[in-house]
């Protein structure tokens, strides 16, 4: 996503300043500006992670997990045929829409989670 801001920023900065050494300084310090803030949203999704995941409830450390599954669980009942008659196509999408994004989420939170540990280590 950064990218892609970065890009379309970058071409509108290449539009309204014709000297290049001007373009290419301005658009150095967007990208630097995206990279900080895309850093700061990891940082504030993995205190969150690492703080949920260091809870002391049962409950308050594997919530997203059993959720993920369930929801999982209602996709391959579906694929089995075991699912409930009024159930319509457009609600099925819809539950496979919320397991790719929170497997997504998770994926990004383990990364972040990884990264920052390495981050903080160096």
């Amino acid at each position: 996503m950064i990218s892609a801001i970065s890009n379309l920023l970058g071409k509108v900065i290449d539009k309204a300043f014709p000297d290049k050494t001007e373009a290419n300084r301005l658009k150095a310090q967007v990208s630097a500006q995206l990279i900080a803030m895309d850093l700061e949203e990891l940082k504030a999704a993995t205190q969150i992670i690492t703080s949920e995941a260091s809870g002391e409830s049962w409950l308050q450390r594997n919530w997203r997990p059993v959720t993920m599954l369930t929801f999982v669980g209602l996709i391959v009942f579906h694929w089995l045929g075991w699912t409930a008659p009024n159930l319509s196509e457009n609600q099925t999408l819809a539950l496979l829409e919320i397991v790719k994004i929170g497997l997504g989420g998770y994926v990004v939170g383990r990364s972040a989670e990884k990264a920052m540990k390495a981050w903080k280590q160096s």
